[in-house]
């Protein structure tokens, strides 16, 4: 690639800025935003934008997935139970990317978000009611030995609010589909794990979406060493992108806290409907930017 002006590479640090933010604070790893963003607005391959995305997406996660870790928000035990599947789907999902044509991915990509999207608004409409209990200032949250179960502080409700993990067959099924789809398209997966963990196994949205970005990092890595092989990975887009997805995953986790949880669906959808619509028509052959 050739050498890349300085305001190219300061669009680049603010794009993973922005991507970094909202990656942290909804546990989709920003990658719904920065293949889109390198294949539209900078006019990149496919393959190079989703090499540099996944290498965001192990950012994201080591950013904000320790902070969470830390908060007693993620759940490390049902993370680990789900990771086993997503990253065979990862490691599939990046051997098939290297064959696919770039119109097939944009498709595949538009119609995954479209459907996700459509999950999440129809789960932001009917938040579940749960019950919050006093706890001390300085309490975590934590996990129940033995099972999948846990509890979090929902700093907005103010108070320790306990949950139980339900249908783990369904958490399996979907963690397979969004490895493969990670690494396919460089998203991390963590748009389809938190619909699948809010919606389906009955997790809070908040631990869902710590509990993706600790597992999204995993997920990548799985996939990212096939990119790189393939000399997809370019580290003048790489660098100042990494770089702002550092700084914004840290915001992002310290402003998730005050986040209403049906506010981070209702956000989700809406990037997820545009990002669909966008990609859905450079599968048909109508293009953005260069």
């Amino acid at each position: 690639m050739n050498a890349l002006t300085l305001s190219t590479l300061l669009a680049l640090a603010g794009l993973g800025l922005g991507a970094g933010w909202l990656g942290a604070l909804v546990g989709i790893g920003g990658g719904v935003i920065i293949v889109p963003a390198l294949v539209l607005g900078f006019g990149l391959d496919f393959q190079v934008a989703v090499a540099a995305s996944l290498v965001a997406v192990i950012a994201t996660s080591t950013t904000a997935g320790s902070v969470y870790v830390g908060r007693g928000i993620a759940n490390m035990r049902l993370a680990l139970t789900l990771e086993v599947a997503t990253t065979v789907g990862a490691i599939a999902g990046g051997l098939a990317a290297a064959v696919l044509a770039e119109d097939v991915l944009a498709g595949i990509f538009a119609v995954v978000m479209a459907a996700t999207a459509v999950l999440m608004l129809r789960g932001a409409q009917r938040p579940r009611d749960r019950t919050v209990e006093t706890v001390p200032e300085d309490a975590t949250g934590w996990e129940e030995p033995g099972t999948l179960a846990g509890a979090y502080i929902d700093d907005v409700r103010g108070g320790l609010v306990r949950y139980r993990v339900e249908h783990l067959p369904v958490g399996w099924s979907v963690s397979l589909l969004a490895g493969g789809v990670s690494g396919m398209l460089g998203v991390g997966g963590g748009f389809l794990k938190v619909p699948a963990m809010n919606l389906g196994m009955d997790v809070p949205v908040k631990v869902a979406a710590a509990t993706s970005n600790f597992m999204i990092g995993v997920t990548a890595a799985a996939s990212v060493f096939i990119y790189f092989a393939r000399g997809f990975v370019e580290p003048l887009v790489v660098a100042p992108l990494t770089l702002g997805v550092i700084v914004g995953s840290w915001l992002g986790t310290h402003s998730s806290g005050r986040a209403r949880p049906e506010i981070l669906k209702r956000v989700m959808a809406l990037i997820l409907a545009v990002v669909a619509i966008q990609m859905g028509l450079r599968a048909v052959g109508v293009t953005f930017g260069g």
